[in-house]
């Protein structure tokens, strides 16, 4: 299924870049199109792009999360992006992180010289307890270790706590690099961090120039599930945006600081792509958006998301892809239901990855990248290797 091509006002010129000349909107960058895959750029097979594989916090089935050890392993399975959510430090270093709270996948309550530190804040709108990656400079934020946040579900990841350290956004980009992969970037909390003085937009796009990043051909898309901060990305870089969007029908959270009164469905109907596709190149949404779950936990017909988004030239990621039958829907589950491991046992999640593949979604984010790799290489055998 080709996405008709939805052709973009020109941007400016970023101030990073050397001048050049203005392109006319004719020849602006359009979003490529459905599927088209960044460092592993993926063949056709019927007319269809191969879509990317996004490792998920880099390898998180297999190591804790978002750690250099997570990303490493990803790569080796052949993830062709790996994702660092982005929180900021005290002296405004990025480093990355699925929260700015830290004692869910960190060691910090171990801690007692940072036992003082513990405090309650409003995150988005929500109370939140603990210890928060803004409170910290990086170089104490070194002396923590990550640790895995579902140590039941993967004892051998949990296998791994205390092994490393939170790495910098600098440090996943050069490992990318050095590896010729691609990076997944989501800005976490964008307005709350502006509100204290420590924007994420600035440096991250500072830092992905000076690795010679900033344009829609390069190897990047970056994430938000705020809308505002994706605008004005849009007139500062030509790196490809992805909107994201929740499972629920709440609202992203500078919509609801703004008093707009439009929810997540509203951006998912055709008037609201349309808006999207003005300033992004995609959207990232939940599996379920694509493939209902019934009350029953069984799979349901596929939503007509997929082909929406594409009539406005948006790509459509999905999330989170995950091996544990606790995790996919009911009929995609295997074993006994009474065996106490049931849960967190292994399910038929090559046959989930087999039917979002086959409804042309342009991507997935995977906890396993491997297997989702491996499923996309059978279904579209004519692509090129990362």
């Amino acid at each position: 299924m080709s996405a008709v091509q939805h052709v973009r006002p020109a941007r400016p010129v970023s101030p990073a870049r050397s001048p050049g000349p203005t392109q006319p909107a004719s020849t602006a960058r359009p979003p490529a199109p459905a599927g088209t895959a960044g460092p592993a750029a993926a063949g056709t097979e019927h007319g269809v792009r191969a879509p990317i594989v996004i490792a998920h916090r880099g390898a998180s089935a297999f190591r804790p999360e978002h750690t250099l050890l997570a990303y490493e392993v990803a790569i080796q399975m052949g993830a062709d992006y790996i994702e660092p959510d982005l929180v900021s430090t005290k002296d405004h270093v990025l480093v990355a992180r699925h929260e700015n709270e830290l004692s869910e996948t960190t060691d910090v309550r171990g801690h007692p010289e940072f036992a003082g530190r513990r405090t309650t804040k409003i995150i988005n709108g929500a109370r939140v307890t603990g210890w928060f990656a803004e409170d910290f400079t990086l170089d104490e934020l070194r002396t923590l270790r990550a640790r895995e946040r579902f140590p039941h579900w993967r004892p051998g990841s949990r296998a791994y706590d205390g092994q490393a350290q939170i790495p910098t956004l600098e440090e996943v980009v050069e490992l990318a690099q050095k590896h010729g992969v691609g990076v997944y970037p989501e800005i976490k909390y964008s307005s709350y961090f502006a509100s204290i003085g420590l924007p994420i937009e600035e440096p991250l796009l500072e830092t992905l120039r000076r690795h010679g990043w900033d344009d829609a051909c390069d190897p990047v898309f970056i994430q938000s599930f705020e809308t505002g901060n994706l605008k004005r990305l849009h007139s500062l870089t030509r790196l490809r945006l992805i909107q994201l969007i929740g499972s629920g029908n709440g609202s992203p959270y500078d919509m609801v600081k703004s008093g707009d009164p439009r929810t997540c469905n509203d951006l998912l109907a055709p008037d609201g792509l349309r808006q999207i596709a003005e300033y992004a190149d995609g959207i990232g949404v939940t599996s379920t958006r694509v493939v209902p779950i019934g009350p029953d936990g069984r799979s349901q017909p596929a939503t007509s998301l997929v082909e929406d988004a594409h009539r406005q030239g948006l790509r459509v990621h999905v999330s989170t892809i995950r091996d544990e039958n606790g995790k996919l829907p009911a009929d995609y589950r295997l074993g006994n239901p009474a065996d106490p491991a049931y849960s967190h046992a292994a399910g038929n999640v090559a046959g989930w990855l087999e039917r979002l593949y086959r409804l042309h979604v342009d991507g997935v984010l995977a906890d396993n990248p491997g297997s989702a790799r491996a499923i996309r290489d059978r279904l579209f055998p004519g692509h090129r290797q990362a």
